[in-house]
């Protein structure tokens, strides 16, 4: 496939998604492409759908989430990133439901046309979308959603169902996807692997991507449920023929960013979405993330963040130098001591990568002597992202949508539970997988000898660098720290709670449009100490999974 192909066919996807953003509930039920159901191509409707997911994975685990999560901090415009300052308002569903009803109507399609390649990659999306929604929100419609089309108070107003029936639904779908993947790649048809963005059309990777979700969700089981647990993930592990997993980069599913508007493009590009107090200005590099990376001189920071442009050195004399020699800045105790009473932080006069502290400051803009106080501004003593994130298309610019890291760092620790075998293996393929996909694999080797990275039998390490390698994708590890409380992550200073969030708050949507069963929902909810004024409709209080 040439790069115009490549092209043509995702503003194709993209296009298609931004026709169903405006339609009505009933209106979704409309092929994508403008044409009767009865006559959509499922192929068509796979490009558009894994386009749309790909989307919404990086939003959430680059945007507010790589927050939360302290891989990232904003210092302009930073409420709802640094400080979860979120609200009914903030976070909605209703696109994670366009996505379903495309999902829903390819899958009733392959049935028709009798193609199992697209009911099982139907069954596997359908499971990812519904494990994202009730991951982030807790209850949800489910059993009876997507049939607004058939009228009726039930269907317009679908029922929530409990959480726990939704993960029982979701390990249902991919074990029933893995049956129909589990064929020779000859014994299927009408695969098209231009359009299929994700893997290509290979089905033995399509079983893999489901069975590999399967042990996510095992996984996120463990605490609440962990007899279903450890019986979901030995009986993947125990037969690899009829269960194959992801073992290495090379099975990875994600999606490429083209860069032809802003759109298809990488969502801090430069071209698109400007510059100058622009998305790709308001971010920078969290301290909680760069200071242990630096610590295990770890090959992909560098991928990641810029080094500062003008490092600080502190001087003793005179007491109130300030002056710039040679792209240094020299300080005196007095300007060290006039920042530091101000603003409560220490200086950070690390050479090479310097990193906010997690919501340190309501003028986080002022951070490290920021000559510039205005809302974004270019900080020459701090990291920004790496260069890279400024350009609209890349080959590192990706949606990581599953990876063999994670993967490994699963039957990491599913074997510290005495659920696998190999512990310290699945570590150290974990972090070689990671590295692999950001091109460092070479460094492998010498990195997991390095002091705190070699292997000490703890879930505390398996956590931080699973924590290390979802960069972009961090909703991932935010789930897990909610199960784990790992990494140790603690709320910085200026923040809306002093606790890090638990989910996403009901919208206002469900609240106005279908308050029953949305009350009904919430009634299920567990009040936490920092539930405070919300009730139980908190981002801090626990849904089901964590009660």
């Amino acid at each position: 496939m040439t790069m115009v192909d490549k092209r043509v066919l995702i503003i194709t996807g993209l296009l298609i998604i931004i026709s169903n953003s405006c339609m009505n509930l009933d209106d979704m039920n409309i092929n994508p492409n403008g044409v009767d159901p009865s006559k959509g191509n499922p192929n068509l409707l796979l490009s558009s759908i894994e386009t749309y997911i790909g989307t919404t994975v990086v939003n959430l685990g680059f945007g507010d989430i790589a927050g939360v999560m302290q891989h990232t901090q904003k210092d302009g415009w930073s409420g709802s990133h640094n400080s979860y300052n979120w609200t009914t308002s903030d976070h909605n569903w209703g696109d994670y439901y366009k996505i379903l009803r495309n999902i829903d109507e390819m899958y009733d399609k392959s049935v028709e046309m009798e193609l199992d390649f697209h009911q099982g990659a139907a069954l596997v999306l359908r499971a990812y979308v519904f494990g994202l929604i009730t991951d982030l929100w807790g209850d949800a419609p489910y059993s009876q959603a997507l049939k607004g089309d058939l009228g009726g108070e039930e269907n317009i107003k679908p029922v929530f169902d409990k959480q726990e029936d939704i993960y029982t639904g979701i390990l249902a779908d991919l074990d029933a996807a893995n049956t129909l993947l589990s064929g020779k790649q000859s014994e299927y048809f009408s695969i098209s692997p231009v359009q299929d963005l994700f893997l290509g059309g290979d089905v033995n990777k399509w079983q893999k991507f489901a069975n590999s979700l399967a042990l996510r969700y095992y996984m996120r089981l463990s605490e609440k449920a962990p007899s279903v647990a450890q019986a979901g993930i030995t009986t993947i592990l125990a037969d690899p023929d009829t269960y194959p997993i992801m073992e290495d980069a090379s099975d990875d599913v994600n999606l490429s960013y083209y860069g032809n508007s802003e759109i298809d493009a990488w969502p801090t590009d430069t071209t698109n979405h400007g510059f100058k107090q622009g998305a790709y200005a308001r971010l920078k590099m969290c301290a909680t993330l760069v200071e242990p990376m630096q610590t295990y001189n770890d090959p992909r920071l560098p991928l990641w963040a810029e080094k500062v442009d003008i490092p600080l050195v502190a001087v003793a004399s005179p007491a109130a130098r300030d002056d710039i020699v040679d792209s240094v800045r020299y300080i005196g105790p007095d300007v060290v001591s006039e920042y530091e009473s101000l603003h409560g932080v220490p200086i950070d006069f690390d050479p090479e990568y310097v990193g906010f502290p997690p919501a340190w400051s309501a003028v986080a803009q002022a951070y490290n002597l920021c000559p510039d106080i205005n809302q974004a501004p270019h900080n020459p003593h701090a990291s920004h992202l790496n260069k890279r994130y400024m350009n609209t298309d890349g080959p590192l610019l990706k949606a990581r949508i599953l990876t063999a890291a994670e993967v490994n760092f699963i039957i990491a620790e599913a074997a510290l539970k005495g659920w696998a075998s190999d512990p310290q293996g699945h570590y150290e393929q974990g972090i070689q997988a990671s590295l692999d996909a950001w091109g460092v694999g070479s460094e492998g080797a010498a990195y997991i000898l390095n002091p705190g990275v070699v292997y000490d039998g703890t879930l505390e390490q398996i956590m931080e660098q699973k924590w290390i390698a979802s960069w972009t994708a961090t909703a991932e590890s935010w789930f897990d720290f909610r199960r784990t409380g790992l990494p140790g992550l603690l709320p910085g200073t200026v923040v809306k709670r002093n606790a890090i969030p638990l989910r996403f708050y009901y919208g206002v949507d469900e609240l106005n449009y279908n308050p029953d069963n949305t009350n009904a929902a919430i009634n299920l909810l567990e009040e936490t100490a920092y539930s405070m004024e919300d009730g139980k409709n908190s981002a801090w209080s626990k849904m089901w999974v964590l009660q």
